[in-house]
């Protein structure tokens, strides 16, 4: 797990379990990277358009993972693992629509 320190706070009470074994990476991150691999894997095989529109749903799509993290880093609420990995896999998802639409605006 050490290697995981630099991309995650690998908080106990934040991250899944197997058994008695931590996973890596805390839930928003496993849920973001899922949705980064899972986009990775429709980036490869489904041609999609790519615009400005397609930033813009990119910034909507990370509101949810933003708006739960600062609200539980400000202690307004309590989240939980089911939320942060919804929220994970959206920005997940954010960010790789985001970094190929930037692509396709810039290579065009």
């Amino acid at each position: 797990m050490s290697i995981f320190k630099y991309f995650c706070h690998q908080i106990p009470e934040r991250s899944f379990f197997i058994g008695s074994h931590q996973f890596p990476v805390c839930a928003r991150c496993t849920g973001a990277y899922l949705g980064i691999a899972i986009m990775i894997l429709v980036y490869f095989s489904i041609p999609m358009p790519f615009n400005l529109d397609m930033i813009f749903l990119s910034f909507i799509l990370a509101i949810p993972a933003v708006v739960d993290g600062v609200t539980q880093l400000f202690n307004f609420r309590v989240s939980n693992n089911g939320l942060r990995v919804i929220t994970g896999f959206l920005l997940g998802v954010a960010i790789v629509i985001f970094f190929k639409s930037l692509k396709h605006i810039f290579l065009l």
